[in-house]
């Protein structure tokens, strides 16, 4: 199996290629389709990770589905089948594809913490703050904070998330939704947190993305609670007071950071060893939390190799 690192759809209307997804127009709603392509510091990287985005969409699928009685979600379809023409006649679109409801994006990325990581730790250490919230002193890299936090962040005309402030939040979205949106975030944070426990996984910190509709209605969006939006630790390695192992994009970011790169493209090629490692890491992260397998390649059961011609 071979990573799909784009897609082209005769008589499909392309609307947009992000880092990951290859996003088509079908009539009043979109598809997303989660490609193989892997990105970091805003790198898009060579060869991709075949099947990954497979594991993407089936795990943002299962937390959109456990968590729809506390909020909407913008899912119309995940079977192929059911898709319009001409979508539902690719095949390469199975399993890495959702039909969706097209919403007014809220330009603010919803994060919740709940352990001392990443920029989070970098402003802690520099302010003993994230996001204007005070905390205690004396706290170690990793450690789990007294309580989850919501700290949002937006992109950046450079392409990067800048935390900002809640009242700032506010100031973006109105206090109504600014409140709504916290509330949301640290509900879907501490339900998916303790069922990831139960699988011998810290959800150290997650990201969310709503959109309204058009009757101005909140609704969950985008990706949900993965490897590529969160950090994923294993319970069983937990270590405070330093960087842990992860289930997350976090093995690709280590080794990039390791290379020498000096994150000007381009970005050297990933070995083989390090795409087979990161997808492992994700199907582990999928299998756990799911409690179900997922075959990547329908055809044999042998490893699958990455596309390192690419």
């Amino acid at each position: 199996m071979k990573a799909l690192l784009a897609t082209d759809i005769p008589g499909g209307q392309l609307v947009s290629r992000g880092k990951v997804r290859d996003i088509y127009r079908a009539g009043d709603a979109l598809v997303l389709v989660a490609t193989d392509r892997i990105s970091a510091f805003d790198s898009v990287l060579k060869p991709g990770i075949p099947g990954r985005g497979m594991i993407l969409t089936q795990l943002s699928n299962f937390w959109f589905r456990r968590f729809e009685p506390i909020v909407a979600n913008h899912l119309l379809e995940t079977e192929l089948a059911s898709f319009p023409a001409p979508y539902h006649a690719h095949a390469e679109l199975d399993r890495r594809s959702v039909l969706v409801r097209r919403l007014d994006p809220i330009p603010v990325e919803c994060v919740a913490r709940g352990y001392l990581s990443g920029s989070g730790w970098k402003s802690y250490r520099d302010t003993g703050s994230i996001c204007g919230i005070d905390l205690p002193a004396g706290l170690i890299e990793s450690q789990q904070l007294p309580e989850p936090i919501f700290t949002p962040a937006t992109k950046a005309a450079s392409g990067h998330d800048e935390n900002i402030s809640f009242d700032r939040m506010v100031e973006i979205t109105g206090p109504e939704i600014a409140e709504q949106l916290r509330s949301l975030t640290l509900t879907l944070y501490r339900k998916a947190a303790e069922h990831a426990a139960e699988r011998g996984i810290i959800v150290a910190d997650t990201k969310f993305e709503f959109g309204l509709d058009t009757e101005g209605q909140v609704v969950w969006m985008d990706e949900a609670l993965t490897p590529d939006s969160s950090r994923f630790w294993p319970a069983d390695l937990y270590e405070p007071g330093k960087p842990q192992p992860s289930f997350d994009k976090q093995f690709v970011r280590d080794w990039l950071e390791a290379s020498g790169w000096d994150k000007e493209p381009p970005a050297p090629t990933l070995p083989p060893d390090v795409v087979q490692g990161t997808l492992q890491r994700y199907l582990e992260a999928y299998e756990r939390l799911t409690g179900q397998s997922l075959t990547l390649s329908p055809t044999t059961s042998e490893p699958i190799q990455p596309n390192v011609e690419e």
